[in-house]
């Protein structure tokens, strides 16, 4: 137990940067080496830690749908089963297809996985723990995960394959539109904490902001499914669609290495998302215990927290992808520009201007509540407005009287009629002039039979 203990208090007091400086001594050289030691660390952490959320995803998902998952690789459970395609994708032959540009295609899937690694460094992941803190960081995770639609489409041009090149399009069109929302989503923590700061947004959370800003977690979370092509917003899986999407033309390790930055970029928004709404690394205050020999076990603490807050926001992730039906390419796009995109706008202007009529004697809690207030007048209005809206396009579709309508279904070889005592029959519908639907005239429904 004692060298258990031992091995823990060295762990927690650990610093590369120290390290590195007792080795090397001082110098502009030094530096670097830090540098670039912080980021070989990371990154092999989060490429590691993606082999086990593979696995971890099948097992979850084949649990929702009723299925065992992977169990032939490793054991009962299938554990060396992400290992086992490891290797099968860096041994399959590498092929490059006629015509292609060959720098574009193959710095395509490269660029892919460093713009996901990148945003990992300011990360907070406990006190103390994180590449950069950044003053900017928000800014900086946003204009990085935007990289990423250059690439995709730069995979699909490089492809020289039209289906590719059409598929980069609807990927690009995703992305981009749901980056608007997303954006605007940010910007109400962003006001809360008063700071851009990942590490400063979390000290700011004595209250977690999903508590005192619920809508715009909800935004964010939506846009976030979005901008990694988790279900339902994963088209490019979708066989109804155009082939593979932008990476149609690759296959091996380079298609490997769009699947890993997937998971990666999926595994940092469940980070962000905890570190945004839920308060990072804090729990209760223990985050920052010291003990009384100066073994900072707080940060043991914080670092359990985090990764416990992040895996459940990954498995909520999963939960959604096993269980909701995939939606096409236009309502994705409609549902964006026409309820996201103003609702962030409504919220954004409501909070920005709330924040400014509370006083400033205020304290936190009062201040949070007003907040918190203003979001579930928000959301109830919105539920409203879905809920009329809901409504007239039922009415819509059944001729605007009631539950069956006043058309008919008319089956055979013939054409179908309006029923007797129908607008169609009888009313101005059927001249080209507005009947009680809001939709205006409508044609009879014809349902033939074979």
């Amino acid at each position: 137990m004692d060298i258990l203990l031992d091995l823990l208090k060295s762990l927690l007091s650990l610093s590369l940067g120290d390290f590195i400086r007792r080795t090397f001594g001082e110098g502009p050289g030094t530096e670097l080496l830090i540098d670039i030691g912080g980021v070989v660390l990371l990154s092999t952490f989060c490429l590691l830690i993606v082999i086990f959320l593979i696995w971890l995803t099948r097992k979850l998902v084949a649990r929702m749908q009723d299925r065992i998952g992977p169990n032939r690789v490793g054991g009962r459970f299938g554990l060396l089963q992400t290992v086992a395609d490891v290797v099968k994708l860096l041994i399959k032959e590498v092929i490059h297809p006629s015509g292609a540009d060959w720098v574009a295609y193959n710095a395509a899937p490269i660029l892919t996985v460093i713009a996901a690694l990148l945003v990992w460094a300011v990360m907070p992941f406990a006190p103390g723990v994180i590449g950069v803190d950044l003053n900017i960081g928000i800014f900086y995770v946003l204009a990085i995960s935007s990289a990423s639609v250059v690439v995709l489409l730069l995979a699909g041009w490089g492809s020289n394959n039209k289906y590719a090149l059409l598929g980069a399009f609807r990927a690009v069109a995703q992305m981009v539109s749901y980056e608007v929302p997303m954006i605007l989503a940010l910007l109400v923590p962003i006001i809360l904490a008063g700071t851009m700061s990942t590490k400063g947004i979390i000290d700011a959370q004595t209250i977690p902001f999903l508590f005192v800003a619920p809508l715009s977690a909800l935004i964010f979370y939506i846009s976030t499914l979005a901008e990694t092509g988790r279900t339902p917003f994963d088209l490019l899986e979708a066989e109804s669609e155009i082939v593979a999407g932008f990476h149609t033309e690759y296959g091996g390790m380079k298609f490997g290495m769009f699947f890993l930055a997937e998971f990666v970029t999926t595994l940092f928004w469940s980070g962000m998302f905890v570190t945004i709404y839920l308060g990072g690394y804090r729990f209760f205050g223990l985050e920052n215990w010291v003990s009384g020999d100066g073994y900072p076990y707080g940060r043991l603490i914080g670092l359990i927290a985090f990764f416990a807050k992040t895996f459940f926001i990954y498995f909520v992730y999963d939960w959604v992808r096993g269980t909701l039906p995939r939606v096409r390419v236009d309502q994705i796009l409609n549902f964006n520009w026409k309820f996201l995109v103003p609702l962030s706008l409504v919220l954004i202007f409501a909070v920005a201007i709330v924040d400014k009529l509370i006083p400033a004697g205020a304290g936190p809690v009062a201040r949070m509540a007003i907040h918190l207030a203003l979001n579930l007048l928000l959301a109830l209005g919105t539920l409203q407005i879905l809920r009329r809206r809901g409504r007239q396009v039922r009415e819509a579709m059944t001729g605007g009287d009631g539950p069956g309508g006043r058309e008919t279904l008319h089956s055979g070889g013939h054409d179908g009629h309006a029923t007797h005592g129908s607008p169609a029959a009888h009313g101005s519908a059927g001249h080209g002039e507005a009947g009680d639907s809001p939709l205006g005239a409508r044609e009879p429904i014809t349902v033939p039979i074979h």
